[in-house]
């Protein structure tokens, strides 16, 4: 007897109409009842015997009503006329979600294809009425299924209503389609004449870790405890009087402190941290842990400041660390700048090094790919880890990367971890996109993930009005590049970057370096008085381009190795270098006001 025959029971149970929307009425959702299993699991299951864990074992392990709940209420809808709901799944997932055959679809000899995935097509006719689906199983193949639903009678006029998740929208099924949000750019190129003009559920592939648990269980490296750590400087106001303090404990630690002073004073100023709770389901050494925030505010400018961290309650803190506001009238000062760093420890020992090499750093950026999944709290726990305690003295401003967001599911990690200025156009995600001011220098640090006209709108509002002698923008998505030159970026972007004469654009994502002659309206000029210096670098060291294409464009090209930029800013000139990892330095240039 198969395992989940309970479950085609359980379809009969809920065949009719009335029982369906009973279903559909139950307070339970596939996010509660995973949180249960993987809770369960733990406490039932030897951690040395998780990576075992199979569809069968999890079919054996869930009572009926969770695997009702897996096969229902993962996606529904309600259609008004009979239909033919279509699902596209996969070819190259070898498991067939569990409750597919058994609610009644079939598969067909039908194939649906875009630029780089083939799926099979499974249908079944419903009735008046809900129609609930299940998950797309309890592997991660991140293709997972979408699907499209069709009028049995051509004449009839089809309404869909009540649907979960209802955030993405509904399309027409036809070769250009997109399926995925995350990846919009990937086409429909074949399906079915049967089945064009029905209409397209769109979908998001982070919806196959809903239900993830096969090949998922992960453990930190760095895991959390009393004393607080992964310390880190931000700023998300005014960098002469302000500064945000963050850092991490387990979850015994339940309030948050921090004591600072002017270095040589004994006067100490008491700030009490925000508490939010940060759960990762599948870490199974540190799944819950707590993070604080205190905003730091009414310093003096240009002075020294020691502080600690801790708890109050616990009695548990940090060493004696220190930071540095910014001075009012600050002529002079020095940033380093990275390309995607991917939680590297190679990269992390480059930081150490340029931490004690210049010391008179004023800030740290990365511009995007911090980590390679920014889902995986494990993986910013190594960039913690590794980075040991560089942030905790000068402050790190990033932007995030398409690994840093992915899936579709957003950054949410990115967004917990970092206290950035929340000053950015509307409809981006808070934080994300955002501008600071230090000394004679105006930063835009833009999310090129989310490009829309509203991004564009406001770095226009942002150079428009700014006065600054520098301007800099920093963001993921390298414009010009030989491998997948953003021409989009170029069109939207850079010609408010010639407008307003933006001096230097830093990126990273293409893995290998490059800095490229002064550029305006696409092509290179003679000055740089007259045009943008475009930059990439990479932190984590891939050897990944023998051949370099042509590049016109381009100053300074390394196909590999990793790199730093450290970065003199004063009123007169702009003096960059970059080093490599062995401190070398490999490229430098000087522009002049």
């Amino acid at each position: 007897m198969r395992n989940f025959t309970i479950v085609s029971i359980l379809f009969l149970i809920f065949s009719c109409s009335e029982s369906k929307m009973m279903a559909q009425r139950s307070n339970a959702s596939i996010k509660e009842v995973m949180d249960n299993v993987i809770t369960r699991l733990y406490n039932e299951v030897e951690f040395n015997n998780y990576e075992s864990i199979d569809d069968t074992f999890l079919l054996d392990f869930l009572d009926d009503s969770e695997k009702l709940t897996l096969a229902t209420r993962y996606q529904y809808f309600k259609v008004n006329v009979p239909v033919t709901v279509s699902l596209m799944r996969h070819t190259n997932q070898n498991t067939i979600p569990f409750w597919l055959e058994d609610s009644g679809f079939v598969k067909t000899n039908h194939r649906v294809k875009n630029e780089v995935f083939e799926y099979e097509v499974w249908q079944k006719d419903f009735e008046p009425g809900w129609v609930n689906l299940g998950v797309p199983g309890f592997d991660l193949d991140r293709v997972t299924y979408f699907i499209s639903v069709g009028s049995k009678n051509s004449n009839d006029e089809l309404i869909i209503s009540e649907r979960y998740p209802e955030q993405f929208s509904l399309e027409e099924f036809k070769v250009g389609a997109f399926t995925y949000h995350d990846w919009s750019g990937l086409k429909i190129t074949d399906l079915p004449k049967e089945l064009q003009g029905h209409i397209l559920f769109t979908t998001v592939r982070g919806r196959a870790r809903e239900s993830n648990v096969v090949g998922a269980f992960r453990h930190s490296l760095f895991p959390s405890s009393q004393q607080p750590d992964q310390i880190m400087l931000t700023w998300s106001k005014d960098p002469t009087n302000s500064i945000d303090i963050q850092w991490r404990t387990n979850t015994s630690v339940n309030d948050g402190t921090v004591m600072y002073w002017k270095q040589n004073t004994k006067d100490t100023i008491i700030s009490k941290a925000s508490k939010s709770g940060m759960e990762d389901r599948m870490l199974y050494n540190d799944r819950y842990i707590n993070r604080f925030t205190a905003n730091l505010k009414d310093l003096e400018a240009g002075t020294t400041y020691e502080y600690q961290v801790g708890s109050v309650d616990s009695k548990s803190w940090s060493s004696v660390l220190s930071f540095k506001s910014e001075a009012k009238d600050a002529k002079e000062f020095s940033f380093v700048w990275f390309g995607d760093t991917h939680k590297d420890p190679d990269w992390a020992e480059m930081l150490n090094d340029a931490h004690i090499r210049h010391p008179e750093t004023t800030f740290y950026s990365i511009a995007g790919d911090i980590v390679s999944t920014g889902l995986y709290r494990n993986e910013w726990d190594e960039f913690f880890g590794y980075s040991k305690d560089v942030f905790s003295y000068k402050p790190l401003m990033p932007v995030p990367g398409n690994h840093d967001r992915q899936d579709g599911l957003g950054a949410w990690m990115y967004y917990e971890l970092f206290s950035l200025p929340k000053n950015g156009p509307d409809k981006v995600d808070s934080e994300s996109t955002y501008a600071f001011t230090y000394g004679n220098a105006l930063f835009l640090m833009i999310d090129s993930t989310q490009p829309n006209d509203a991004q564009t709108q406001w770095i226009q509002e942002q150079l428009e009005n700014s006065n600054a002698v520098w301007k800099f923008a920093i963001f993921h998505f390298p414009p010009y590049n030989f491998q997948q030159p953003y021409f989009d970026i170029q069109k939207e972007w850079g010609v408010l970057f010639d407008r307003y004469h933006v001096d230097m654009v830093m990126s990273g994502h293409i893995h290998y370096y490059m800095r490229s002659k002064p550029i305006n309206n696409g092509k290179v000029v003679d000055s740089f008085q007259d045009g943008t210096v475009y930059a990439i670098s990479i932190g984590k060291n891939e050897d990944r381009h023998d051949n370099i294409g042509e590049e016109p464009y381009a100053e300074k090209r390394f196909k590999k190795g990793q790199f730093y930029q450290y970065m003199t800013v004063s009123d007169k000139a702009m003096k960059y270098k970059a080093y490599n990892k062995s401190g070398e330095i490999v490229d430098e240039f000087v522009i002049e006001k």
